[in-house]
């Protein structure tokens, strides 16, 4: 797998991507928390500069590529993950408990597999990718994940991330593992102590999606990030990054001296 990484000393915090995109939606974290602790971010299976995998990948197999990651770099790691991300980062956290030292949930849910129209949808956009080519796709599905009031610059990078990122059949594996998960039975046995961040204007998972996560977890903070849509550690990283680092004050005992330059 392609991984980006920044920092040489503090945690480690290993960043999953959400279904439309890559390690670049990271860029915000690489730079910033690359000061406080050890940044991974993957190109999961089948996106971006990673290669196709040989076959079908359930959300179990994406939460192992993502446990192989933290086994290569010793001891454990504060997983973040966004939307689908999310949705690994958990699974992740109940199949191998001994690597998760915390969670990150950003602007997640159970699954879509929770309703069986959210389920058909997310099946369907395997189709609608085949049919539309990832950039008109990317420019479809883009702008959605953005609040309304999102700057010009930022709405391109995000449809170019996803454009540059998905593509079959890795998009399809991905898909259905979000469209078979229902993680609402499991989320009470995530051992690690939790983050759930939610933009207030996510008009993808939503709030109530966020909510649902965060009140099923135990040892959890629940946080509503202002004026920011679905991926709200793009559309305001400085508010993002400073609970992020709170958390990981709390849960890495990162010393709150070398906290002070960012919060």
């Amino acid at each position: 797998m392609h991984i980006e990484e920044a920092g040489d000393r503090g945690p480690l915090l290993l960043c999953l991507h959400g279904i439309g995109s890559s390690s670049a939606a990271f860029a915000p974290q690489l730079a910033e928390l690359s000061s406080y602790a050890r940044v991974v971010a993957w190109d999961a299976p089948g996106y971006a500069s990673s290669p196709d995998p040989e076959g079908p990948l359930t959300l179990d197999d994406f939460a192992d590529a993502a446990a192989r990651i933290i086994r290569e770099r010793g001891g454990s790691a504060h997983v973040l993950g966004v939307s689908w991300g999310g949705v690994i980062a958990l699974r992740l956290a109940t199949r191998h408990p001994d690597l998760v030292a915390s969670v990150i949930v950003a602007d997640s849910s159970p699954g879509s597999g929770t309703d069986e129209t959210k389920a058909a949808g997310m099946r369907a956009r395997a189709t609608e990718l085949a049919e539309l080519g990832p950039r008109a796709f990317a420019e479809a599905r883009g702008p959605r994940l953005l609040s309304p009031g999102a700057p010009p610059e930022l709405v391109r990078r995000v449809v170019d991330t996803m454009a540059a990122s998905v593509r079959l059949p890795g998009y399809g594996y991905a898909a259905e593992s979000m469209a078979s998960a229902d993680l609402r039975a499991e989320l009470a046995t995530v051992a690690a102590p939790s983050l759930v961040l939610c933009g207030d204007q996510d008009r993808v998972t939503g709030i109530e999606g966020s909510q649902a996560v965060a009140g099923a977890l135990h040892k959890t903070a629940f946080v509503i990030v202002k004026d920011a849509g679905h991926l709200a550690n793009q559309e305001q990283p400085g508010r993002f990054n400073a609970w992020v680092l709170s958390h990981l004050r709390i849960t890495a005992r990162i010393p709150e001296q070398e906290l002070s330059p960012c919060l």
